[in-house]
């Protein structure tokens, strides 16, 4: 009977000192000090711009087309005497294409044809108009007599007014024979496609041998602009956003060709026919720059930065440490609702407005530091405070110890691998 009663008093033993290690193992994790991440407040210059990505565009661009169908038979050439082609330099006039002009031109000899022959015509009915006003003033003389008789004397003068109304229909054939001619001559003349301005060629759509049809729409033949030393930048802005941007905003773009280097403009121009988008409303931006090195080049993707507001030799803290506030300890928040009652509902509701940061007193706990905060760029914010100075640490988190990774520090979790290291572990 002895030996039982021994068993269970030694089971007892050992549940009663492996207790008393896991109290003891847990009582000494909860008092080792909390390691806080910190950062530190900073005097420096800060920006606040909207973030957008935007389209390079020439500033004029002229689209070229032809007015008649034909096929290409050849190119025209540039300033510099070589074969018009993509980025060449044309002055106004230059011829950039002829097409095939056999058909019109032999719609210009009908046309001359037929003008000749109309005046041939208007000739004609002039020497009959000349002989039938001779024959009707005689008749007039003589009157219905013995010597004229009345339907002699009424056909003198029917057939002089058809004489006058046989020129009339002449003069009138011209006419439309000489408009016929200049259609000719024009339709001729659309042939051969000229520069309407002094610019660069930026697209070249046709080729030698390639036929165009003109109908309602003109085909496209040259893409010119006219000036790529001012150039734009098309930026498509969400509706949030828009309402921050007025002409004349600064703004700072960079583009994947150029990474290194940062171009400079303004907004020019915000366009009001908006776009949506997946549900999503952007307007049109224009934004004016200068390319006077011609180092832009046209239909680059730009990414770009509306300069809002720039501040100097500004306080800033960083935005995750006015983000971050200490956990909540079990009974802290009742006290503190049964010390505070409403007049702690009211400290909160006012910081609200502004902003709290944390620092570690000289205990290494956390201290609350009221501040009112300013603008933003999205990393930092500008904050002002009595307590605050530049090079205090304020706190962003908390940093997790090796026993909070590999389990929380419980002395009975299993800890795999311990003393022991992988051929890659170092």
């Amino acid at each position: 009977m002895k030996h039982p009663a021994k068993k269970s008093l030694i089971i007892l033993i050992a549940v009663l000192v492996f207790g008393s290690l896991a109290v003891w193992q847990f009582t000494r994790s909860k008092e080792k000090d909390t390691a806080y991440r910190t950062a530190e407040i900073k005097r420096d210059d800060l920006l606040v711009s909207i973030s957008a990505t935007g389209t390079v565009e020439p500033e004029e661009v002229i689209d070229v087309g032809a007015q008649v169908a034909g096929r290409i038979i050849s190119f025209g050439k540039d300033a510099k005497g070589k074969t018009v082609d993509y980025g060449s330099v044309v002055e106004a006039g230059t011829v950039l294409a002829r097409i095939d002009d056999s058909l019109y031109a032999a719609d210009v000899a009908q046309a001359e044809a037929q003008l000749l022959s109309n005046r041939a015509g208007l000739q004609k009915a002039r020497a009959d108009l000349d002989r039938t006003e001779q024959e009707w003033k005689r008749a007039q003389v003589l009157g219905p007599s013995q010597a004229l008789s009345q339907s002699s004397f009424e056909a003198y003068e029917s057939a002089h007014k058809t004489a006058l109304a046989q020129v009339a229909v002449s003069e009138a054939s011209i006419r439309q024979a000489e408009a016929a001619l200049a259609r000719a001559q024009r339709n001729l003349g659309y042939c051969t496609i000229t520069s309407p301005v002094k610019g660069i060629i930026i697209d070249r759509r046709v080729n030698i041998g390639q036929t165009v049809v003109a109908s309602l729409n003109a085909p496209s033949l040259f893409l010119l602009a006219k000036d790529l030393t001012r150039i734009q930048v098309w930026v498509a802005v969400n509706e949030a956003d828009i309402g921050k941007i007025h002409p004349g905003l600064p703004v700072s773009f960079t583009v994947d060709a150029f990474p290194n280097e940062t171009f400079k403009g303004v907004v020019g121009k915000i366009r009001l026919n908006a776009s949506m988008t997946q549900n999503v409303v952007t307007y049109t931006v224009e934004i004016t720059t200068d390319n006077s090195n011609g180092r832009l080049l046209p239909y680059l993707t730009a990414n770009v930065q509306f300069q809002l507001l720039q501040l100097s030799d500004a306080l800033q803290a960083p935005n995750a440490a006015l983000r971050w506030s200490p956990p909540a300890k079990e009974g802290e928040a009742e006290s503190g609702m049964k010390k505070g009652g409403m007049k702690g509902n009211k400290k909160s509701a006012a910081a609200k407005s502004g902003g709290i940061l944390w620092m570690l007193d000289e205990s290494k706990k956390p201290r609350r530091i009221e501040v009112q905060t300013g603008a933003s760029d999205g990393a930092n914010t500008v904050v002002e405070g009595a307590d605050l100075r530049e090079g205090m640490q304020v706190i962003t988190g908390i940093r997790m110890s090796d026993a909070d990774k590999s389990g929380g520090g419980n002395p009975f979790t299993p800890q795999f691998g311990a003393g022991k290291k992988n051929k890659g572990d170092k």
